[in-house]
């Protein structure tokens, strides 16, 4: 079941209804049933695997809390690491390690190719090990109580609207909400009803409609001129980020209408001035979890400057290693890492941010740069291999390359158009709350447009969201 889908769209009202409508010690019951079946509905398969993350990790805490001996503690830590990671590393990263040895093995000529195994990539594998994880090290860390409810934990592992691509919330964010009694209130269900059409908007509309370009040019990119190139590179960056954007927004306001608030996970990163700016806007959730769990316990900035290099290194490359297995995602992470550090060194001989460079001019060159940037390294992140990376990359540095062209259509240019209007006037602020501000006939003309547009310009096929393969 995926939010663009009919299903959801019965599902979502169904849910929200019989919320409301429940005496509220039922209402945790109905949330982990509702978030069950919204899993099983992937994969009957998949759910052992969440079940096994939530039993191991509710026991481990547990067993951290009665100890207080800092060994036996540590000891039930790596318990629940080793299980959460090595189920990620088997159904994720096995054979992309495997292929790996293999073609060193080839490369040197030595002993016989080790065998790969036959695994489905569990949907949200990766979200929610991430979520779980961080919850058992709050606990070792003395930062949370283990809960005792094994109900109300799993709830928070698996809340359906966050459950396959995020937000990665926080046990002290996410399950107080969940065990609080909330009332329907009108502002809450108004507000997640304009977040879902909008994400829907951004999903079935900007995204899906920019997927058939990029899709057609990346099947050979080799037959495209190089204008074509840097074009679909441009329309993929657009793309990636209203498909998941889309998928954020659809979750933060399915949850607001329950009266939970998840953490927003995007905020116009495009128009940020820099590396280190963009992954304060881009996947916010999961860059902060990095930052929590992965940066700060290597050292920080707390340490000389060749430590700190190879801590930021380090999280990006790992960060990149997330994404997917495959050498395009580790290199796509490692190149941010590079980027990041070379532009903090820049930051210390050049003061981008002092009066003399707070000029519309300077400050719109520095949103340009960055955006080019970012679109460059989204060549990786798209390209299935290295092969086709390199093949993309000479397309864009040709610029006598001839081929065919992609021409866009109108209608999509329009919508695209007003996309890129309302994304520049929600800088800093969300649709929901930018939208409840203005006069009604403003607000309905808005939602009739975005209605009209997810009716007239969605397709027959459902796309699923991008991060949904991570």
């Amino acid at each position: 079941m995926i939010f663009n889908s009919i299903q959801f769209i019965i599902f979502l009202p169904i849910v929200v209804i019989l919320y409301y409508l429940l005496p509220f010690k039922y209402r945790w019951i109905l949330l982990l049933a509702a978030s069950y079946y919204f899993y099983l509905c992937w994969n009957v398969n998949y759910i052992v695997l969440l079940l096994s993350s939530t039993i191991i990790d509710y026991v481990c805490a547990i067993m951290m809390d009665l100890y207080h001996n800092k060994r036996k503690k540590l000891l039930f830590l790596w318990i629940s690491a080793f299980s959460n990671f090595g189920m990620l590393f088997t159904f994720k990263y096995y054979n992309f390690f495997i292929d790996s040895i293999n073609y060193s093995l080839n490369f040197f000529s030595i002993g016989s190719p080790i065998p790969f195994i036959e695994v489905l990539l569990p949907v949200g594998i990766s979200f929610y090990i991430f979520q779980t994880f961080s919850y058992v090290v709050d606990v070792y860390q003395g930062n949370q109580k283990a809960e005792k409810h094994f109900g109300y934990f799993a709830l928070y592992v698996t809340y359906f609207p966050q459950l396959v691509a995020g937000p990665i919330e926080r046990y002290t964010s996410l399950a107080p909400q969940l065990q609080t009694k909330h009332t329907l209130e009108y502002k809450n269900l108004a507000n997640g009803l304009r977040l879902v059409l909008f994400g829907l908007f951004i999903k079935m509309v900007i995204a899906d409609n920019l997927c058939l370009y990029v899709d057609r040019f990346y099947k050979d990119p080799a037959l495209f001129n190089s204008l074509t190139a840097w074009k679909i590179m441009i329309l993929y960056s657009f793309q990636i980020y209203s498909d998941f954007h889309g998928y954020s927004t659809v979750a933060i306001g399915s949850a607001l209408m329950m009266g939970v608030h998840l953490m927003d996970n995007f905020r116009t990163p495009y128009l940020s001035k820099s590396i280190g700016e963009f992954w304060q806007r881009w996947h916010i959730s999961l860059s902060t979890w990095f930052r929590d769990y992965l940066y700060l316990p290597l050292g920080g900035n707390k340490v000389r400057y060749s430590r700190w290099a190879f801590n930021i290194f380090i999280v990006f490359a790992v960060s990149g290693l997330w994404h997917g297995a495959n050498w395009t995602f580790v290199i796509w992470g490692c190149l941010y890492g590079i980027l990041y550090i070379v532009e903090k060194k820049i930051n210390t001989i050049i003061h981008w941010n002092s009066k003399q460079h707070t000029s519309n001019l300077i400050n719109g060159f520095l949103v340009l740069k960055n955006f080019l940037l970012v679109s460059l390294i989204w060549v990786l992140f798209r390209s299935q291999n290295l092969s086709q990376a390199k093949t993309v990359f000479l397309g864009l540095i040709n610029p006598n390359k001839i081929g065919d062209a992609i021409i866009l259509e109108w209608q999509i240019v329009i919508l695209f158009s007003i996309f890129l209007l309302l994304d520049y006037i929600l800088y800093n602020t969300r649709f929901d709350i930018w939208i409840e501000t203005k006069p009604s006939f403003v607000r309905w003309f808005i939602y009739g447009i975005l209605i009209l547009s997810v009716i007239a310009f969605t397709g027959t096929e459902n796309f699923p969201f991008i991060y949904f393969q991570f």
